[in-house]
């Protein structure tokens, strides 16, 4: 085992886990270095599609929404000027890269099918796990956007919830760069809502839910590179906005135990020529 008792009681407990150095700096530095190669190949015009937290209903596009088995490039809500033209350089205005870079390019496979995660997975008791979705965050300087206080089961739901987040920090994570912030023991106040395809197009969040989070609860989790922070699938997280001169580069990958149900609703989903694999 990868995990003590120790530390598995304290996940259960506050619904998050912080493991240092768990990745070294070289496997981080080929992750951006990759990164780095796949911006440099993407010809941003006609793509304006935006990541948003705070209104992904209204910036949900046919380019988001068929994403799950693709690499797709998305901006930050600043990156753009009245007339939907780049204020800086394509290097420096992209949010994230998703959200299948785990399952199409070779380096971030590599990265994230490993005998280490692997057992990290069966520690945490996600029965035969599957890779359901990978990103590449930027948290750019200056313009990286804020992300709400959301429940990754909000977007990946499983009946019943067997989803778990893996969030590598590829740079230092602090305060003033965005780090993530938690709510600890938040997973035990149960999902919020759903974020889901509607029938007749496009997307809707289904509350389930109302009451407000205790954001005031929420301690920030300052990480050096290297560093995985593990997210329980109801765990309330959030990050704040960016505006330092230093970015915020981390790498996400979720899970799922494959004995859950996928709703078709979901608004990730993924054609049958790409189907969800595992470790191996």
């Amino acid at each position: 085992m990868i995990l003590k008792p120790q530390q598995l009681e304290q996940y259960e407990q506050d619904g998050f886990l912080i493991l240092e150095d768990f990745v070294s700096a070289a496997q981080c530095d080929a992750v951006r270095a990759r990164t780095e190669a796949l911006v440099e190949q993407f010809d941003p015009d006609g793509v304006r599609s935006i990541f948003s937290t705070r209104e992904q209903t209204r910036t949900s596009d046919d380019y988001f929404l068929g994403s799950g088995d693709q690499i797709r490039f998305f901006f930050e809500e600043d990156a753009f000027d009245e007339d939907g033209n780049l204020l800086r350089t394509k290097e420096r205005s992209i949010n994230k890269i998703g959200h299948a870079l785990h399952d199409l390019d070779p380096v971030f496979n590599g990265f994230s099918r490993t005998a280490q995660l692997a057992q990290l997975a069966d520690d945490l008791k996600i029965d035969r796990p599957l890779l359901l979705q990978s990103m590449y965050i930027f948290k750019q300087p200056h313009i990286g956007g804020e992300v709400t206080c959301h429940q990754d089961a909000t977007f990946l739901y499983t009946e019943p919830l067997g989803v778990a987040g893996l969030w590598f920090a590829i740079e230092d994570a602090v305060i003033e760069n965005g780090c993530l912030w938690a709510i600890r023991g938040g997973h035990r106040l149960g999902l919020k809502s759903r974020f889901v395809r509607k029938p007749e197009g496009g997307t809707r969040f289904e509350i389930l839910d109302q009451s407000p989070w205790p954001q005031a609860e929420a301690i920030p989790l300052e990480v050096k590179k290297g560093t995985l922070i593990v997210l329980h699938g109801l765990m309330p997280h959030m990050s704040r906005a960016n505006r330092s001169a230093k970015s915020r580069h981390a790498y996400t990958l979720h899970l799922m135990n494959a004995g859950c149900h996928y709703p078709a609703d979901n608004w990730l989903q993924r054609s049958p020529s790409l189907p969800l694999r595992g470790f191996i």
